[in-house]
């Protein structure tokens, strides 16, 4: 287990948190595990479609946190891993960068053929 001090920030405000919300009365607690849940399956959700999935996730894991030590595990180590993807990110040469842009073009490229080519129903191509 980390040192209290290495943890990231919003776990140790979820924690302050946690005992102010364990005096909230029990409707309310309810709608902050419906509301989580909904959050953490639309985060899901966007994992497999367009949208901010790595964004709506954590929001979901934060609120469930308030009750769930397992949503609070979850949240730490997903946030861990975005500080380590971040660090390498920041580190990536010159090379690393430019191979990614070009990845990422032909990738849309080869999206943008495939609509056009084979004549995909759901694009307004």
């Amino acid at each position: 287990m980390r040192k209290e001090s290495e943890r990231p920030r919003l776990i140790l405000r979820l924690q302050a948190q946690r005992d102010l919300h364990s005096r909230r009365p029990r409707p309310i607690r309810v709608l902050y595990v419906v509301a989580g849940f909904a959050i953490l399956a639309a985060g899901l959700l966007l994992l497999v479609t367009p949208g901010p999935a790595f964004v709506v996730i954590p929001i979901g894991l934060a609120l469930l946190s308030l009750e769930f030590a397992w949503a609070e595990q979850l949240l730490d180590k997903a946030l861990t891993k975005s500080d380590q993807a971040k660090r390498r990110a920041a580190r990536a040469t010159r090379r690393e960068r430019i191979l990614t842009i070009v990845a990422t073009l032909l990738a849309l490229g080869a999206l943008v053929a495939w609509g056009v080519l084979g004549d995909i129903p759901l694009a307004p191509v």
